[in-house]
């Protein structure tokens, strides 16, 4: 069932090309527009058929358009909305896929017209790959998309573009905006601070070498580099943008991180056993509720999109 006639994504990343190649497969949309800042990323787009049609600029693909998509860093987004608001289509519904949403409610809001919906979203979905040739259909079953709504937003908009993102295959569920910012400091933004910070340290502790960090990553490191290689540009403006609950976050993991030391270094086995015991619970949980697999390789193989010809 076609949810919207004229789809339009800003920005032909993972998240974006994953949406178009999911629309394509569940006949969500009858067009799909497509933008990019970046003319390299636009003759790729062109090259693998990503979309029906790729615009050279933001203005052009939104017109017409009953749902836009800014898949852009947080700290583009606010210029980003400036320059399409006055080619918007009435009664259009514009959403987001970033992953700060107080920051681009305040950046885009501004901008927008009355004529149109705004209803700032994110899906927690993701690879540490980039770049329009990333995307696949899949990247959403069963992976949660929050809506952030604001208090105006009109209950028929906010209906049909839940239909349309459980269509993707996504689990939809509703947030206050702080909460969201504070719940995803936990579980992805911190997570990530730390995850660059030890790699950092592994690249400057020279007892260590190289090769032996390349050679032995099977093991925990591995995991922490994944997570390090997602998108700079992207992690930049989210830690600049969410710096409030980040800071609040690790320094209650520093905390832990104290505590954890002087259990170490007092031989506290119980205390670390209790520990490691308690945390655990968390693991079985996610994949109990589904987010993940008890695989070895915590089921980081994810599939390869084909390449078109």
């Amino acid at each position: 069932m076609t949810e919207y006639r004229r789809v339009a994504l800003i920005g032909l990343g993972l998240i974006a090309s994953s949406m178009a190649h999911a629309m394509r497969a569940k006949g969500l949309a009858g067009e799909i527009v497509g933008h990019a800042r970046s003319a390299e990323t636009r003759a790729t787009a062109r090259e693998i058929g990503l979309v029906d049609r790729v615009c050279d600029t933001a203005a052009e693909a939104v017109q017409g358009a009953d749902l836009v998509v800014l898949a852009v860093p947080v700290g583009a987004m606010g210029a980003i909305a400036a320059e399409i608001a006055p080619h918007l289509a009435e009664g259009a519904t514009i959403t987001d896929v970033g992953s700060v949403k107080q920051a681009v409610i305040e950046a885009v809001a501004p901008h927008l017209p009355g004529h149109v919906h705004f209803i700032p979203g994110h899906p927690l979905a993701g690879t540490e790959h980039s770049g329009p040739r990333s995307g696949f259909a899949t990247l959403f079953v069963n992976r949660w998309w929050l809506l952030t709504p604001l208090e105006a937003t009109d209950p028929a908009a906010l209906a049909r573009l839940r239909s349309f993102l459980t269509g993707l295959g996504a689990n939809v569920d509703e947030m206050d905006v702080h909460r969201h910012d504070l719940v995803l400091a936990v579980v992805s933004h911190t997570p990530h601070l730390i995850a660059y910070t030890m790699v950092g340290v592994a690249d400057h502790l020279r007892r260590v070498t190289h090769e032996e960090v390349i050679k032995y990553s099977a093991s925990g490191f591995r995991d922490f580099t994944r997570i390090a290689a997602s998108d700079p540009t992207m992690w930049r403006d989210v830690f600049l943008t969410n710096r409030e609950a980040t800071l609040d976050i690790l320094g209650r993991f520093t905390e832990e991180l104290f505590m954890l030391q002087r259990a170490i270094r007092m031989g506290d086995g119980d205390m670390l056993f209790d520990y490691f015991t308690r945390t655990r619970e968390i693991r079985r949980g996610i994949i109990e509720a589904g987010q993940d697999t008890a695989a070895p390789d915590f089921g980081r193989g994810a599939p390869v999109p084909e390449k078109k010809a």
